[in-house]
């Protein structure tokens, strides 16, 4: 299965649980994509001792089938800059993304 996730908060415990699902599909031999926009490219700043998301991030991005993308504008609004777990990306991708999953789930 294409499993598209689309992550547009930075509750910690939220995004904890959508790379924890991420990472169990993955395992489930499944292809992930998931789509950071909105305040959601802030998402690495949340981590936390109880909820590690670094760690999460970490595990997902050992695998070829998973694929982090980020809405470029949305990084550009907030002054940040690309990097490896929050790439530059375009609402061309993001549309992509979701014509290309068998399902899409957002956080």
């Amino acid at each position: 299965m294409k499993l598209g996730i689309i992550i547009s908060q930075t509750n910690p415990e939220t995004n904890w649980n959508a790379f924890r699902l991420a990472n169990f599909a993955l395992k489930q031999g499944d292809e992930v994509k998931i789509f950071l926009v909105g305040e959601g490219v802030e998402y690495e700043r949340s981590s936390s001792e109880k909820f590690n998301i670094q760690e999460q991030i970490a595990e997902f991005l050992k695998s070829e089938k998973a694929k982090i993308l980020a809405c470029g504008t949305c990084l550009k609004s907030r002054n940040q800059e690309a990097t490896n777990t929050c790439p530059m990306s375009t609402m061309e991708d993001l549309y992509a993304l979701v014509q290309e999953s068998d399902k899409i789930l957002t956080f």
